[in-house]
Formats: C-alpha cells, structure tokens, sequence
C-alpha cells in the first residue's frame, strides 16, 4: 500500500505559514510593504487588541484588477520577479509570492481594491484559504485588507502569542522598521481606536523625530551628527549620535536599498568607530542607510528578509566605519594640534611664560611584549631588548613612571597579600598597601582574569561543571552561526553547555557552566559566536580563548557589590598567581599603584 500522498493546498499554506506569518507583526510587515511596493503614498494601520481580533492596511496605491486581486492570494503568485535572474536585481520590498496566501491561510481576510482607471473595484473575502465572497463594490482606488482572527484554525499557534502589551511592542517595532526607511509616504498607526502615530511625509531627520522624538523641536535629532560617503561600491548616509549624548539603551537601524536589515558585523564596525569615546555600559544610537548595487546583496536568505548576506563584507565594514570616524571626528570638540611648517607642535603658553619646546623621553628598559598583557609568552622574543641597540636614552625634561614594566609584576606578592588589610572602594575597586604606595585592584576585571585563566584550563582538560537548566532554552541561528557553532560544539559542551540539535537552524540548552547558574545562556552563547566571527577565530586555541574570555566577563563579580574581607583577599590572592596579572588580554589595567611621592605631593 503506497503511503506517500500530497499534502491540501489548504494544509500545505498552513505549515509554510509558520515561516513567513509568526505573529501579528509579521502580517503587518507583509502587508505594508506590498501597499509600499504599489506605490502608495499614504499608508493607515488600523489594529485591534493587538492584531488578535484584527488588523487592517489601507493605501491609495496602484489597486488591483478582479483576474489579480484574485490571483494575489494563491501561492508563488507575484508581480515582482518573472525568473531567478530577477532575484539579483531586486528593488521591492517583497518578491516570493508568499506573503498573502500564508496570511489568509490562518486567518479571515477581506479585501477591497480599485485601480484608478476602473469604475469599480473588487471585493474578495477568503477564510482559512477557502474563497468566500468575490463581488464587485464601490470603494476608493488602493488596497484595503481586513485580516481578523489571526490563527483562528491554528489554535496551537494562537496559544502561544504574548500579551497584549507585548505583541504591539513587536508590532511597532515591525511599523518603524519601515517607516524610518520611507520618510516621503505618510503614516497612521490606530490601535483600539487610539492614534498611536501620525507621520506626516517628510525627511529622514524628520521622520526619526516624530518617532523617537518628544517635542516637535528636534530635541532628539539634535544629538545626532550626519554620516555621508559615496564610493564605487555602496552609498552611506544617515546619522549618528555624538558620543556625549549615548545611552545605555541605543536605538539602532541599519537599511540597505530602503529595506531594514540586522547585521552584527556591521553593528561592530560603528562600535570600533567609537572606540576610547564610550564606555562599555554605552552604547551609540544610529540611523544609518546603505545603497548599492543589488546583486552585490543576497535578501533571499530568510522569509523575514532581515538577514541580508554581502558579496564584500570586509569593504563596507572599512567603508562604514571610516564614514562614522570621519562624522564623529568633524563634529567632537576635542582639541586639535596644529602642526607649524617646520614640524613643531603649537601647544598655547600661558601668558607671561617663556615658550618651551616639548621633549619626549626614552625609556630602553621598556617591553612592549611585556606591557601589553600578551597571552602568548611562548612568542615574545628572546631578544626584545636589541630593538633600542643605537639609541642613547634621553635626559632632561623627562619624567621617570612610578615603576618601570619589568617591575609590573613586584608591586604584589602573595606573600605580602596574606596578612596585610583591604578596603574596598566605591563598589570597584579594592584598596591594599603596596611596594612603595597603595594598590588598587579593579575587581570586576581582577575576577575576570582569574575566571579566564580557570576556563582555559577546564577546557585543557575537558573538566568542566555543568549546571541543569529548570526550563530549556532554544537557541535559534541563521545559516552562517550555524557553520560557526559547528567547530565550537565539543568545546561548549566540555566547558560545561548541555546542548543538542533541536531543528536544522536551533539548539536546545539544557545546562549551563557551573559559574553562568541563574542565567540566561542565550545571550553568552550568541555573545561567543559573535566575537569568533569578528576576530575571525579559525583554530581551536584562539575561539577557546574567545569562549573562556566571554564567559569569565559574564560569571564575574559584577561592579556596585560589595565584597567582604575574605572574598575581597581571595581575589587579590589567585590574582597574583596569575603569569600577568597587571592588564587583560586586551591591554586593560586591571592593577595600578598609586606611588607614595604622588600621595606625598597631595600634602
């Protein structure tokens, strides 16, 4: 008996449905961007209760005949591409065909629509995929869709929406996503009959103030400077936020060819734009645009077309954040140096005081190998210090450090740590007394160290503890942090991750390091793939590094907690047998003495 048949159309639109509709924003995005692919100009969203009891888009775009109108809601139907080689010169928002018929396959829709030179338009009515009502109407010319009681047949999937309150978060989340890409169309946002949005046509800067905005004196884009390049390869403008005016919670859109994307790369290109400007509990709002040539980006990647692949990655990363320097570095008020023809630096003299030219001392003794925290002691030279053979050091307006880097490692020793007394300081730092002054040891940093170092050697040793997870999470991955997390997962399992494929494109986590216990592993698992593919970890040795370096900054003592005696003494103590103890790996000062002359100069 044979017992392969072929699914209903009805039955097959369903299961493709949970692709491309996921919730009631995702109707919504599908729906206005098929009014902005019509060429509307004026755009209304009407929304109920969320979008659970209904929602409606209603344009003066293009309008539809009866023979399309009908045809729009079968699947693969489209007006947008005709064959595959129309898929690399893409200038619309949407081209699968898919949209309109997963929408009315759970859910009831009614449709008006009109093109201008008809003298009547059409009425369609379709629940769960089955064709109710077509008639002709009278109505305005555009498109008006009702889409009511979303997954009504699919009440597994109705089952598992969020509350109200959070799923118009997700819906107005989805309407700025394109609102800030098409500031010449006007918008209308309604929910239960309350006007949430009204957008005029306008500017870009205009359209970010009236939404993010709280006057209609651009407050808020007045902390922002503009972004503008044009290269051979891709256009970017947009603006950026300057550096004094960052948050802790940013806003931050990229777009490219009027279509809003996530890219972490490129997230990690204005980041290194702003470095040395933020701290790290900041972070920069942006509102930047990309244009270029459509085959040199793949958007049919996923049904939500938000992950957007770049024939060259590397270029734009450059490109992009030689632009935000090059804004940033126009509009900063950080003073300049002027250099005079002869090549001496114009520093100002007070009045009333000789001018003086500025000396620059030598230090020979000084390893740059050393002084940088390197985690490879294995490679620093044998013989460093024939890099200064032929330079005599200098004398004069030289001023000596307090100590010198061969001696980083002599301002602690275990054995002066035992007994002597600690204080801690402003939740951040521990206070002890020192080789000639007071020490100061930056906690959060010191514990992260010590954690790194612990995790580096648990995975030496596949050692690690891991700790069960009450409620399983599922970590879901595009198809590049797929390939990514393949190689890392032996690792992740042996530091301590409980985790196994779940489908094609999630994992589930069952159990987490010992260490991360009572947190989520979601973010420092995307938080570890992130960061190998940045620094490009390709062999074992560097992505371990990346992982233990990842999950040492989140199991570590954070900043604000106070630490007794005992623990404030255990941390000083591991922290001294460390190799380098003085700076991170990547050059931050974890320890630094605050010599007795300089005390002594205070008094």
């Amino acid at each position: 008996m044979d017992i392969i048949h072929l699914l209903p159309d009805s039955v097959a639109n369903q299961i493709a449905a949970g692709e491309v509709i996921q919730r009631p924003a995702s109707c919504l995005k599908e729906l206005v961007e098929n009014s902005l692919d019509a060429g509307a100009k004026r755009i209304q969203v009407l929304v109920r209760d969320a979008g659970r009891t209904t929602l409606q888009v209603i344009d003066d775009g293009t309008g539809m005949s009866e023979t399309d109108a009908r045809l729009a809601f079968e699947r693969h139907a489209t007006s947008k591409i005709r064959d595959a080689k129309d898929l690399f010169s893409l200038r619309t928002m949407g081209f699968r065909g898919e949209a309109l018929a997963s929408i009315c396959a759970v859910s009831q829709v009614e449709m008006t629509t009109r093109r201008a030179e008809d003298e009547t338009g059409t009425l369609l009515e379709i629940h769960g995929s089955d064709v109710v009502r077509q008639e002709v109407c009278s109505c305005p010319v555009g498109t008006n869709i009702k889409v009511s009681n979303l997954f009504f047949n699919v009440p597994a999937r109705r089952k598992f929406l969020k509350s109200d309150q959070t799923e118009l978060r997700n819906l107005l989340t989805e309407f700025y996503h394109i609102v800030l890409v098409y500031p010449k169309v006007s918008f209308t946002f309604v929910h239960n009959d309350e006007i949430l949005l009204e957008l005029p046509a306008g500017t870009e800067k205009q359209r970010i103030e009236a939404v993010f905005g709280n006057s209609k004196r651009n407050v808020y884009t007045s902390a922002f400077v503009e972004v503008h390049t044009e290269t051979e390869m891709v256009s970017i403008h947009g603006f950026v936020v300057k550096p004094e005016n960052a948050t802790r919670k940013a806003e931050q859109y990229f777009f490219v060819n009027s279509r809003y994307m996530r890219h972490p790369y490129f997230l990690k290109a204005v980041q290194t734009a702003y470095s040395g400007m933020l701290t790290n509990d900041y972070q920069p709002s942006f509102f930047l645009y990309f244009d270029l040539d459509p085959e040199a980006i793949d958007v049919n990647v996923h049904p939500t077309k938000t992950e957007i692949k770049f024939a060259d990655e590397q270029t734009v990363f450059q490109i992009l954040m030689a632009a935000v320097r090059e804004a940033l570095g126009k509009f900063t008020l950080a003073p300049t140096i002027d250099f005079d023809t002869q090549g001496n630096i114009n520093i100002p003299v007070p009045p009333n005081q000789p001018a003086q030219q500025p000396r620059m001392g030598l230090d020979p003794t000084y390893n740059p190998f050393h002084t940088r925290g390197t985690i490879y002691p294995d490679r620093v030279p044998s013989n460093w210090s024939s890099l200064y053979e032929g330079i005599a050091p200098t004398t004069g307006n030289t001023q000596p450090s307090a100590f010198h880097p061969q001696q980083e490692q002599d301002i602690l020793r275990a054995e002066d740590v035992e007994n002597c007394p600690l204080w801690q300081y402003g939740g951040k730092y521990i206070l002890l007394p020192g080789a000639g002054g007071l020490v100061l040891v930056n906690q959060h940093r010191a514990h992260t160290a010590i954690l790194r170092a612990s995790f580096l050697e648990q995975l030496g040793h596949r050692q690690g503890v891991m700790q069960q997870l009450l409620f399983p999470e599922v970590l879901e991955l595009s198809q590049e942090e797929l390939a990514l997390v393949q190689p890392l997962l032996p690792d992740l399992r042996a530091i301590g991750f409980d985790i196994e494929q779940l489908t094609p494109d999630s994992y589930s986590i069952q159990g987490v390091p010992a260490l991360l216990a009572g947190q989520s592993a979601l973010p420092t698992l995307q938080h570890i793939l992130s960061q190998v593919r940045e620094r490009g970890a390709d062999t074992q040795a560097e992505w371990r590094e990346q992982i233990a370096q990842t999950l040492a900054e989140n199991a570590a003592i954070p900043y604000g907690r106070t630490l007794t005696e005992p623990e404030m003494r255990d941390i000083v103590t591991k922290l001294v047998q460390l190799p380098v103890y003085r700076r991170t790996a990547d050059g931050k000062t974890i320890v630094s003495l605050l010599s007795d002359e300089e005390i002594n100069k205070r008094f």
